[in-house]
């Protein structure tokens, strides 16, 4: 009796532990998947976005190869010792650059350039003072043959090959002509090779050094002396004089030619006249288009006459510098057209239609018979 007692209550003893784990069991997996306070959180993954080609905006995509497979990324300047390759890369699958002009204008074969897989390189053997100037590239984003550039992607670096014996940039020009203009700014453009050297402006007659004030005159490294707003009292012969920072000795620039302007940047101002408005047959007469403007600026002409396309003329175009007031510059430019033994096709309306890169302008005049 006391056996059959004892295997009972082991049974029973069994089925409530049996009854206890499952029930333990069971709250478990119902709130496995709740987050309790305290507790460490899981990461959550989220889809990797692809990056942009060229790196985030605002992140320079130009580097300076060093030794040992190291890289430099770049910023706004760079000072370098002359003589030892250059070589930078920069990011993209289609890359455009840009450095000092004077490497394309002498095909200098120091300089390559090698577009790889993800990235393109330039390569500049043997630099010197010459070579400083400002290098830049960006991404090109092409349609086809189609490209263009991308302004996000842009990345530029100022680089300095600072020489002792070179204080300013070398250049081939020895004698410059720089023209003043009222209504931009005017640069005098001794540049040096190492932004810590101090430089002045210097007039040749009177003899006088330039005050530079940071306002009206002002001094960049990597531009020269900038004027900006140029008057006619700012005409004349300057020279810039650089004082090294180990000798004693000044280093003299180019010399400089400053001629003011007297018309300001804007579409063609032109004029026509004919040599007589009134004309018989078998006359001779001409008509002519005068255009003045900035000493640099090209200037085109085309013509719409009478007898075009029916009658043979004589057109001849030229252009000179001359001298308007006290030290004002101009550039003349002149289209001269000839009618010879004048016939009754030819009387009517001449129109001379000038064009600069600022626009173009449109002038007329009639000729008529004379009674």
């Amino acid at each position: 009796m006391k056996l059959w007692l004892f295997f009972t209550l082991v049974l029973l003893w069994l089925e409530v532990q049996n009854g206890v784990c499952q029930q333990v069991k069971h709250k478990k997996e119902a709130g496995e998947n709740r987050i309790r306070p305290g507790r460490k959180r899981a990461k959550v993954r989220y889809p990797k976005v692809k990056e942009k080609e060229a790196g985030s905006k605002g992140q320079s995509i130009l580097t300076q190869v060093l030794d040992k497979g190291r890289f430099l990324r770049l910023g706004e300047s760079l000072s370098l010792n002359p003589g030892k390759t250059l070589e930078l890369r920069c990011k993209g699958t289609k890359i455009g650059w840009a450095y000092p002009s004077y490497l394309d204008t002498f095909n200098d074969n120091r300089l390559s350039i090698t577009q790889h897989e993800r990235y393109s390189q330039l390569i500049l053997a043997s630099p010197s003072a010459a070579d400083t100037g400002e290098y830049s590239c960006w991404v090109l984003l092409c349609d086809g043959v189609e490209c263009e550039k991308d302004g996000d992607t842009t990345s530029a670096t100022y680089i300095y090959f600072t020489d002792k014996d070179e204080l300013f940039v070398p250049s081939a020009i020895h004698f410059e002509i720089i023209y003043l203009r009222p209504d931009k700014p005017a640069t005098i453009p001794c540049r040096v090779t190492n932004p810590k050297i101090k430089v002045s402006l210097h007039r040749e007659v009177p003899a006088e050094e330039i005050a530079v004030d940071g306002t009206q005159i002002s001094y960049n490294p990597t531009k020269g002396f900038i004027i900006q707003n140029p008057r006619p009292e700012h005409k004349g012969a300057y020279y810039c004089k650089a004082n090294s920072i180990t000798k004693t000795t000044p280093q003299i620039s180019t010399k400089y030619q400053l001629l003011y302007v007297e018309v300001p940047s804007g579409p063609p101002f032109a004029t026509i006249e004919a040599s007589s408005n009134t004309v018989r047959g078998g006359d001779i007469f001409n008509v002519t288009c005068t255009v003045l403007g900035e000493p640099e600026m090209n200037v085109s002409f085309s013509w719409r006459y009478p007898g075009l396309g029916q009658r043979p003329v004589s057109i001849h175009d030229s252009w000179r510098l001359i001298n308007r007031g006290v030290g004002h510059t101009t550039r003349i430019s002149q289209s001269v057209m000839i009618v010879d033994d004048v016939e009754t096709i030819d009387y009517g309306k001449y129109i001379c239609t000038t064009k600069n890169k600022n626009g173009e302008t449109l002038v007329a005049t009639s000729v008529k018979s004379r009674a």
